[in-house]
């Protein structure tokens, strides 16, 4: 009983997208600061986009792993033994994208889209998203009942 799922999506292309825009504005304007930021903007969404290019969840023994990637700069592991229960939901139009704390309680790892797998842990919430959320729902319920 493994798993492994990798969702892609055109996340990081928005981000370029944004980057090359304040790219454009940082040319386009005369005045110091307004250069320096949005400047500054552009290179760190550049840097930052090719880490959101897709998610991975793989199975590691006791273990699970959410990944971004392919750059690996944001990952977490948890633990079968600290997971309570595990159920299919979506996430709220404002959690949006990213990792970041929800407005409901708890963390979301989410990549594109609204399908979630919403993990119940003995300290606290974490949420998902997966584009494979019945397949990730089943096979986390399975390890925590084993």
């Amino acid at each position: 009983m493994t798993y492994s799922h990798t969702q892609k999506a055109p996340l990081c292309l928005l981000l370029c997208g944004i980057a090359l825009t304040c790219l454009v504005l940082a040319c386009a304007t005369v005045e110091r600061p307004a250069i320096y930021i949005a400047g500054g903007v552009a290179l760190l969404l550049t840097l930052l986009a090719p880490a959101f290019h897709h998610l991975t969840v793989i199975d590691q023994g006791d273990q699970f792993a959410i990944r971004f990637g392919p750059v690996p700069l944001f990952r977490r592991t948890v633990r079968y033994d600290d997971i309570e229960r595990v159920e299919i939901g979506r996430t709220l139009i404002l959690d949006g994208w990213g990792i970041h704390a929800s407005i409901r309680g708890g963390m979301v790892w989410n990549l594109w889209g609204r399908d979630c797998v919403v993990v119940h842990l003995k300290h606290g919430v974490l949420r998902i998203g997966t584009d494979d959320a019945e397949n990730l729902a089943r096979f986390l319920n399975q390890r925590i009942s084993a």
